[in-house]
């Protein structure tokens, strides 16, 4: 059988001659969007300000090694790896201290050392496709601050975009920083943040270990331990253990596993006014379980874990129902769903479980919260100043609960000005956004009554097309610079029930209308769509207006003003 190890690894020993990391061809290209990067820089800078002594835990990595060996052939990791080694390249470059950017350059890049028999080379050699790239635009020293300058025919891959992307993101970043605080960083970076290092010789072994850690159902999840505390807690004092056994795998196959786990981090959320900084595994015990455990295990069921999975279920279906106005409310859990992230689930939670019996406040509640989740949505906030809005939210909410005026809620000047020029500029470009916008937009226009989105396939199209042929009407209605303008701005846009068609997208506009915007039915479920087809001329003057027109509505919705 072959051998198997874990062991916690300070990034110091991560980035050594200890170890000689290659990512395999046949793994998928590194991946990691800007988000992702900033959350990585941002959670360590926390964790070094406010307990820069504790271990702080990045994670695991799976490797295919030998024990004496320190060949390590990367199974599980890359992303974490790759993006340490970005870190630490610009925290390099960025030093005003030669002895502090020689030490992180060891990190990154063995020197020979002929005594020790240590040939120089990389910590870590990515895919073959973008090992050149890497070495030359990452890993030599002083080429992080060129990497953001190179032109896009200068990027082969992908994977060579998003390093740029993330360079961009983590430099601008650590440029708030002054030389001594990113020395502090670099420092705890090294010295306080680990890897958990699973090594094995054997690659069968290495996958097999990499899928049970990674199969949904199958791991041991947090949520397994805690139902044994808390089962065990009410064994313990004589209490019907196996019917509040029986409960909680009621709940959690109700919801799903994932989704079962999800409601746990924001249960957390909710009772402790916290965002998270480490595993939930040890953070729900200290901040929830111990408030109930050992006496109180069946209140836990009963009193939280029941309810909140209920109006889980409630926000995610939307399905909340009521003798009247619950329509109104699964319409804001509709919308809040197409976001891209469930940060906002944990609010909502708190929402129905303290006045699930009152609609019309629910009403109330979810058009404020929609706003501001949709604000950040468009501005692209990242997730850690997304979560401490809320938690900001959560606790404003429980000092006057009935009070929906909490300050957190409302858009600062600032926010609302960005949050207008970006709705006003081309929205087209952020594909993450456009979609939500634009329905929210069809929504205000049909007067949102009765108006339903349940079409399998729904796309974002241009009236004027990107690339309209030369000798065609659209030049002639169009010059290049009005072109420029307004292609991909609101006023150009509009939705469809259908797959893109390249060839259409480039007809006249009056065979656009006829042939692509009205359907087959001669029609269009879209108010938006609808609209352009009683327009006979489609030029910079028409645009210009329904521009103004659409960005009012969407101001009016979200209750947006340029504080003019």
């Amino acid at each position: 059988m072959p051998e198997l190890s874990a062991e916690e690894v300070p990034l110091q020993r991560v980035f050594s001659s200890e170890y000689n990391f290659s990512i395999p061809a046949y793994q998928r290209p590194y991946a990691w969007q800007q988000e992702q990067a900033l959350d990585l820089v941002n959670d360590l800078d926390e964790a070094r300000r406010s307990n820069p002594h504790d271990p702080y835990f990045l994670g695991s990595i799976v490797l295919v090694k030998s024990k004496d060996r320190p060949e390590a052939e990367v199974v599980d990791g890359q992303q974490r790896l790759t993006t340490l080694t970005l870190l630490l390249a610009i925290l390099r470059d960025m030093s005003e201290d030669e002895d502090h950017g020689r030490d992180l350059d060891e990190m990154i890049r063995q020197r020979r050392q002929a005594v020790k028999g240590l040939a120089e080379r990389v910590r870590l050699t990515p895919r073959p496709k973008d090992a050149d790239f890497f070495a030359k635009h990452v890993q030599e020293p002083g080429s992080t601050a060129t990497l953001a300058g190179l032109k896009p025919d200068e990027l082969e891959t992908d994977a060579q975009r998003a390093v740029q992307a993330n360079a961009r993101a983590l430099r601008h970043r650590l440029e708030e920083l002054s030389e001594q605080e990113r020395f502090a960083l670099a420092e705890f970076l090294a010295q306080r943040a680990f890897l958990v290092a699973v090594r094995t010789e054997d690659f069968d072994s290495a996958h097999r270990i990499f899928g049970v850690m990674n199969a949904r159902g199958l791991d041991l999840s947090p949520t397994d331990i805690f139902k044994s505390k808390v089962i065990g807690a009410i064994k313990d004092a004589g209490g019907d253990d196996s019917s509040y056994s029986d409960t909680w795998e009621d709940v959690e196959e109700a919801l799903g596993r994932d989704d079962f786990a999800d409601l746990f981090l924001h249960i957390r959320l909710i009772e402790s006014k916290q965002r998270g900084r480490h595993s939930l595994l040890r953070e729900f015990p200290e901040q929830v379980l111990n408030e109930y455990l050992p006496s109180d295990g069946p209140r836990f069921i009963d009193e939280l874990l029941v309810p909140s999975a209920k109006a889980y279920e409630q926000i995610r279906d939307a399905n909340y129902s009521a003798s009247s106005g619950a329509d109104r409310v699964n319409k804001w859990f509709a919308r809040l769903s197409q976001l891209d992230n469930n940060d906002w689930r944990a609010p909502a939670l708190w929402a129905m479980r303290t006045h699930g019996t009152d609609p019309e406040w629910l009403d109330r509640f979810f058009k404020k919260l929609e706003r501001l989740a949709a604000s950040m949505f468009i501005r692209r906030v990242w997730t850690t100043p997304r979560v401490t809005r809320y938690v900001e939210l959560l606790r404003q909410l429980d000092d006057d609960g009935a009070d929906l005026e909490a300050a957190a809620f409302e858009l600062t000047a600032e926010e609302q000005a960005d949050t207008i020029s970006l709705l006003d500029g081309d929205v087209y470009l952020s594909p993450k956004t456009r979609k939500y916008v634009l329905l929210r937009l069809d929504e205000v226009m049909a007067g949102q009554a009765g108006v339903r989105y349940d079409h399998p396939i729904i796309t974002v199209e241009h009236v004027l097309p990107q690339s309209p042929a030369e000798h065609s009407e659209w030049r002639n209605w169009f010059t290049d610079d009005e072109r420029e303008t307004w292609t991909h701005r609101l006023a150009n846009l509009v939705l469809l029930n259908q797959v893109k068609n390249s060839e259409a997208q480039n007809y006249e506009f009056e065979v656009k209308k006829r042939k692509y915007f009205s359907g087959a039915s001669g029609s269009t479920p879209f108010a938006l769509t609808s609209q352009v087809l009683s327009h006979t001329s489609w030029d910079a003057d028409v645009l210009k207006q329904r521009q103004g027109e659409l960005l009012a509505l969407l101001m009016r919705e979200w209750s947006l003003s340029t504080g003019d």
